[in-house]
């Protein structure tokens, strides 16, 4: 366990947890004068429990953080392929037990929704509310195809080909339209991509063994709670569309897009990103935003849209 007091928050602790035989560390940045429920942060496949630090002077005042390194991912303990998306949802309520949160607010990025989508409809009763971003119910068609080239190139050790492929995967091209910090970020994603240890390399073969194996969607219920869908403009991987999808397919979903940014929102746009957030999950208007496109209702407007025939 590993305590520290800054300005921001409390304290930060880690705390070592174990599921069905696999171990893995969550970081909790208490508020011991919250204004909403904790906050749970699920990121992609290629951030852990450190990747939202950034976010924490917007998001710590407000409420306590969660974050965690699920099995298979960070620094946990290697998860074989064969356990599926049901087994981290219910690794995620396992650790909310551990740690005595009984409810949170529910964020989800990229794989991150993959993973919350499920906890929330195996354990609603844990979720308060729910924002996703860069989301989707089901695989992208690009992901799809370049997993067998990922897979091969780093299966061989060509960790530079690898890398350059997950840029254009989850960047857009600089012809969609602008993207704040375009450059920058896809220099740190080069950069991050390169610099992953051996361990990392069988983590992320496996992951990616592990979606195109179980898939990311199952059409089961969704807990009728506040819930809001977002994803950058000009995001290529899980396009704004594939936003809608899944917002109309949870009960009263509202659905935007952030401007000037693609799949990876929240680093383009940190402070809108984190901004965004904290207004849902305090119940403050989230319509009207400067950074935003105007709200949509998906699943209202598939409802008229199926009246009016």
């Amino acid at each position: 366990m590993r305590t520290a007091v800054t300005a921001a928050q409390d304290s930060v602790e880690e705390r070592r947890l174990a599921f069905q035989g696999f171990s893995y560390t969550c970081r909790i940045v208490h508020q011991s004068a919250p204004r909403t429920a904790p906050l749970l942060l699920l990121g992609g496949s290629s951030q852990d429990r450190y990747s939202w630090q950034s976010h924490e002077k917007w998001l710590a005042p407000l409420c306590t953080l969660i974050t965690v390194d699920l099995p298979g991912y960070g620094t946990s303990d290697f998860l074989p392929a064969r356990y599926d998306i049901d087994f981290l949802g219910d690794a995620v309520q396992h650790m909310l037990a551990e740690i005595g949160v009984p409810e949170v607010n529910l964020f989800g990025g990229c794989f991150g929704e993959v993973v919350g989508l499920r906890f929330a409809q195996r354990h609603p009763e844990s979720v308060r509310r729910i924002v996703f971003a860069g989301a989707a119910n089901r695989l992208p068609g690009i992901y799809t195809e370049a997993v067998p080239r990922l897979s091969q190139a780093l299966g061989r050790g060509d960790i530079e080909g690898a890398a350059q492929g997950l840029v254009r995967l989850f960047m857009s091209n600089p012809e969609a339209g602008r993207v704040r910090r375009h450059a920058a970020v896809a220099r740190l994603l080069q950069r991050q991509f390169m610099n992953q240890t051996p361990e990392e390399v069988r983590k992320a073969l496996e992951h990616n063994t592990r979606l195109v194996t179980h898939g990311c969607y199952e059409p089961l219920p969704v807990p009728e709670v506040p819930t809001l869908v977002f994803t950058g403009e000009h995001d290529t991987l899980c396009t704004p569309e594939m936003g809608r999808e899944l917002a109309a397919t949870m009960p009263g979903a509202w659905f935007t897009t952030v401007r000037e940014a693609d799949h990876l929102v929240t680093v383009e746009r940190r402070e809108e990103s984190a901004d965004l957030i904290a207004r849902f999950c305090t119940d403050r208007p989230v319509d009207g935003l400067p950074y935003c496109s105007a709200l949509e209702s998906p699943a209202a407007e598939l409802t008229g849209a199926s009246s009016a025939r």
